[in-house]
């Protein structure tokens, strides 16, 4: 007899990345020397303090404690600061926001708190994050994608949900900076957003993990800044903003209803950070010094590749922030697809991208590249592409 395994996994492809993976792998049992702008993982140096506020937090704990679901009040007041400093807002660390094993868990266990009897949707933006997706899919939920176009400067069209699907929505997923747009929002269309998910009942939850990360122009807008927090949820994380990806730390904020319900949810599942990284991401949230250096690294890395890439007729299609470059493949590229250039890519350069493919139909036409390598490798990139 089969084993009792659950549909909804056995039905799912392998999950993009691990395919990147596989990829680089493949070719470095070959003899590549693979430069890896696939996966969105920073590899920046995690700054010394930080390194040090954690190890500092194990040896103040000798005996090992399991870490409460609500997160530490000094980290929650941490990150309450930080939305007061970055947005001009103002949100209570005591009812308003939770810390969060990175947003990963976030965005993906959120249809499981929210979603139920007619509530069965979820829209997301596509190409989008994939990870929203599949939580929507062991929740039961049932998927929209709202086209996320050039000419609308990758933003999706709100007029586009019918009223049948307003009234079956959980969530709308926002994205900005974008992932893998690179695209951003302004405070006006979350405003708009925050006022249909009130009006409908559906929650606005944006994921904003690319927040402090931005090529030029202004800082990217928050969905914090809306007049109200109802029916909203922002999550956020240290990983890009501090080079933290390993301590898996974030945070989710917003209307005080949903925040309870988390704290409600999460101790179930277990996915309370542990107390010494709390310590150390309350060192993080603290500073901006080390963020404005991890700035000026990606828009240095932008500068010493893009200009190589487009020798290839690939063209900047994307937005101002994250560190993320989105590029459209030439039109003599395109009949072939995203696979086949970058399969390309990394069998004559030994450069791994991502196929826009990865991200959804959607994506078809486009390849994402990372600058998560050092600047001296992206420099490496541009000779070899040269």
């Amino acid at each position: 007899m089969s084993l009792p395994l659950n549909p909804t996994l056995t039905a799912m492809r392998t999950y993009p990345f691990v395919r990147l993976t596989e990829a680089r792998q493949a070719a470095q049992e070959r003899g590549a020397d693979v430069i890896d702008f696939g996966a969105g993982e920073p590899r920046e140096e995690t700054p010394a303090f930080l390194r040090e506020a954690l190890c500092e937090a194990v040896r103040a704990q000798p005996v090992s404690t399991y870490p409460a679901a609500v997160g530490l009040p000094e980290l929650r007041a941490g990150i309450a600061d930080w939305v007061g400093r970055r947005y001009d807002v103002r949100i209570d660390p005591a009812t308003e926001v939770i810390p969060t094993l990175g947003t990963k868990e976030v965005i993906f266990s959120l249809a499981q708190v929210v979603a139920g009897g007619e509530r069965d949707l979820v829209a997301i933006g596509a190409p989008g994050y994939p990870v929203a997706v599949r939580g929507a899919a062991f929740a039961g939920c049932d998927v929209v994608e709202l086209p996320l176009l050039a000419e609308r400067g990758f933003l999706p069209d709100l007029d586009a949900l019918t009223p049948e699907q307003l009234g079956r929505l959980a969530i709308l997923w926002l994205n900005y900076p974008n992932n893998p747009t690179a695209a951003v929002a302004s405070a006006a269309f979350y405003a708009r957003a925050a006022d249909l998910a009130r009006t409908h009942g559906f929650v606005l939850a944006s994921d904003e993990a690319y927040s402090e990360l931005w090529f030029d122009g202004d800082a990217p807008d928050s969905a914090l800044q809306v007049p109200s927090l109802e029916n909203v949820l922002v999550c956020n994380t240290l990983s890009k903003r501090s080079s933290m990806p390993g301590f898996r730390s974030g945070f989710a904020a917003g209307d005080a209803t949903l925040i309870a319900a988390l704290k409600r949810y999460r101790p179930n599942v277990g996915v309370a950070p542990q107390e010494f990284v709390q310590r150390a991401a309350v060192a993080a949230w603290a500073d901006e010094v080390h963020v404005e250096e991890v700035r000026d690294r990606y828009r240095a890395k932008r500068a010493a590749l893009l200009p190589a890439l487009e020798t290839l007729g690939l063209s900047d299609a994307g937005g101002p922030a994250t560190f993320f470059l989105w590029m459209a493949l030439a039109d003599a590229d395109r009949p072939a697809g995203s696979e086949a250039f970058a399969r390309r890519l990394l069998e004559d350069h030994g450069l791994l991208v991502a196929p826009g493919a990865f991200f959804g139909d959607a994506g078809e036409g486009y390849v994402r590249v990372a600058l998560v390598p050092t600047l001296e490798r992206c420099r490496e990139a541009a000779a070899r592409l040269a």
